[in-house]
């Protein structure tokens, strides 16, 4: 029997105004699996994302995680699910005055009831766990590169100890070193911690090194989910737009290979 989804989006419509962004949209991730989102501009990558983190609210269908509709959780129950999810912004949205150990110590202090001195421990061994250095901890934002605060803010993200993490566009802005080297490190993450991943990206290289499944909006809908390599087979025009090019027959050739 096939496993139920960890999340699943049901008959999803969003709105601003008069401007449907999405209409009748059906989403699904399983546990354990990194999955990529991808679309044109405008098709409601982030606002997909954000309707599941509960920052906006859908105009009609339903969120459900592991089969329980989101919309009847409330107080605690909505917090505790809360804490469960990690969020890697686009930009890292790192508070500016405060150090990488500050920042990543911000969620514990907001959750959980713990000793100072503990709180920097494990902030400490989050930021050890991203990669960084532990005289990292004690730089300001604005002292970092944009792969450090990239990496920051995925420590930021893994502060709680999260099940499933959020990430929108983790590799943009990144030399192809430190994207390779931003992908392998989220590959390791999920293989150790176990976790769920979910990332908005338009980086082709990533989508082949790190995605068990692709989802493609276009028309309003997810018109597919699926392993790379049977994308080649979709006839939609913005897939075969998307993917036809140099680089994208170059990802989904060597997607088909392996």
């Amino acid at each position: 029997m096939t496993e139920a989804p960890l999340i699943e989006v049901r008959g999803l419509r969003s709105q601003f105004g008069s401007h449907v962004v999405h209409d009748d949209l059906d989403f699904e991730v399983r546990q354990g699996e990194i999955l990529g989102i991808v679309g044109g501009s405008g098709t409601g990558k982030s606002v997909l994302v954000n309707t599941i983190l509960g920052l906006k609210q859908p105009d009609a269908g339903e969120v459900y995680f592991r089969g329980q509709a989101m919309s009847g959780l409330t107080g605690k129950d909505r917090l505790a699910l809360e804490k469960r999810w990690g969020v890697l912004f686009q930009s890292g949205a790192l508070f500016s005055a405060l150090t990488v150990q500050e920042n990543v110590m911000a969620p514990m202090r907001e959750h959980m009831r713990m000793s100072a001195r503990l709180m920097k421990e494990l902030a400490d061994l989050k930021i050890g766990l991203v990669g960084l250095s532990g005289e990292a901890g004690s730089k300001f934002p604005a002292e970092l590169s944009g792969g450090m605060k990239k990496r920051a803010g995925l420590a930021r993200a893994l502060a709680l100890d999260p099940d499933i993490l959020f990430l929108d566009e983790p590799t943009a802005g990144l030399d192809p070193i430190g994207a390779s080297a931003f992908d392998k490190l989220i590959k390791e993450l999920s293989d150790t911690l176990d976790l769920t991943v979910v990332m908005i990206t338009h980086d082709l290289d990533s989508l082949h090194a790190i995605c068990d499944r692709v989802a493609v909006i276009a028309d309003k809908r997810v018109i597919a989910n699926a392993p790379l390599s049977e994308l080649t087979h979709n006839e939609h025009p913005w897939i075969q737009e998307y993917f036809g090019g140099p680089r994208g027959r170059a990802v989904l050739r060597q997607a088909a290979e392996d």
